[in-house]
């Protein structure tokens, strides 16, 4: 390197120390001076060294780098053990935030000065963030824990391994694009979920509604239809809830669509932005003619979205619905995949949805693709209606049967105009 970019990386490096040091010192404002183990000072001349070190084993060799490493973070070390006989506070942040502090100073010097920047900024803002943090943790129960991990699970650690070739049929079963699609409907689940913890189910029906509706529409009208059941007066705003909750399958088709084949994408929003648009007309309608209420709802206990058995399930039923559809194409033409669309519709929208993508990626006619999808969105949404009529009272029953009728009508148009 050049003379001017050496004094631009070991600047960063200085730079990198005072920055982290002006937190570390902010942070320990209270202890008088004599009792601080690292302040602005010592931050900067920590970076600052880390730049220097670095830049001195281009012309020695690395061997002089790694025993300025272990002699600095045997400092630090020392520096910990004689702050334990003096202070109860026995918390190793500010040590490891040193050594890191050092780390990238060398990676200023030595590597790419924007990722070395970037890091130090993320480093800073975590010390910072150390209240937000700890109150987000105490927020934290052992399910979206346990959900965390899990997504990391499938994602981090199942997905790679997978082989990414088709098997069976056609070779229609792919194990990897299977369980990347499972990774992905998980995600969208698990954040409507977390959504639903943020705001808080008692925050109203409606809110509770549309996003318990990205985890599971059908659990919300379950749930929404119990309700109604015990509190008749609730009846029409619960019903309203059923309707939002419902509107947000058109809203999560387009999403899945567009990340697995976006040419499919143009035909499939228009029957779906029909049916999106209805019910929010008649969300507004409803809450107008007295809908209103501001009874929060009881937490709807929604499951964890990201559990390995459901998970697996899925991915069976997937790979099902992927090898029925290659054979029905095969055997029936375009009415076997539209018939395994109102079949698939009943339970689950996801399947059907990726099916078609794929298909119409392999060269599937995409107004094939778009009906099939249409019929899985029109039978799911009509489903809704046969739940709330088995546990809900006949006024509710009434107000989403007409509500369902006119989201599938005008999702109907919506198909003969794409």
């Amino acid at each position: 390197m050049d003379e001017v970019d050496l004094y631009l990386r070991v600047g960063l490096a200085l730079a990198i120390g005072l920055m982290v040091g002006i937190e570390r010192g902010w942070h320990t404002r209270a202890e008088s001076e004599g009792q601080r183990v690292a302040g602005i000072r010592t931050f900067a001349l920590i970076g600052l060294l880390g730049g220097v070190i670095a830049a001195l084993s281009d012309e020695l060799d690395d061997v002089f780098l790694a025993l300025a490493f272990v002699a600095v973070t045997a400092l630090i070390i020392v520096a910990y053990l004689g702050r334990l006989r003096i202070a109860t506070d026995i918390g190793m942040t500010t040590q490891v935030a040193a050594v890191a502090t050092f780390a990238l100073g060398v990676l200023a010097v030595r590597g790419d000065m924007a990722v070395a920047a970037a890091a130090g900024v993320v480093m800073t803002a975590l010390l910072t963030s150390k209240p937000l943090l700890h109150r987000w943790i105490e927020h934290i129960d052992r399910l979206e824990l346990s959900a965390g991990i899990q997504l990391l699970v499938i994602s981090v650690v199942l997905l790679p391994v997978l082989p990414n070739q088709g098997f069976g049929p056609g070779e229609a079963i792919n194990p990897y694009a299977l369980w990347w699609i499972v990774v992905l409907l998980s995600a969208l689940s698990f954040l409507g979920y977390i959504a639903v913890r943020i705001v808080g189910p008692g925050r109203g029906i409606l809110a509770t509604a549309l996003l318990g509706g990205v985890v599971s529409s059908t659990a919300v009208t379950l749930h929404f239809s119990r309700l109604a059941r015990r509190d008749a007066a609730l009846a029409p705003m619960l019903s309203t809830g059923v309707v939002v909750a419902a509107a947000t399958m058109f809203i999560r088709i387009p999403i899945i669509v567009g990340i697995l084949n976006w040419h499919l994408l143009p035909e499939v929003i228009l029957p779906m932005a029909f049916m999106a648009a209805t019910a929010a007309v008649l969300t507004v309608l409803f809450y107008r003619r007295g809908a209103r209420s501001e009874t929060p709802t009881e937490s709807a206990a929604f499951a964890n979205p990201l559990e390995l058995g459901p998970a697996l399930g899925f991915a069976l039923f997937l790979a099902a619905v992927v090898v029925a559809g290659q054979l029905l194409h095969d055997w029936a033409g375009d009415r076997g995949l539209y018939a395994l669309a109102a079949v698939a519709g009943l339970g689950d929208v996801d399947a059907i949805t990726v099916l078609m993508t794929q298909l119409s990626a392999a060269g599937l006619a995409l107004t094939v693709a778009t009906i099939a999808v249409s019929i899985a969105s029109f039978v799911n949404t009509a489903i809704k209606v046969a739940i709330v009529a088995a546990i809900a009272p006949a006024a509710m029953t009434r107000q989403v049967a007409l509500a369902v009728a006119a989201i599938i009508v005008a999702g109907g148009i919506g198909l003969a105009l794409a």
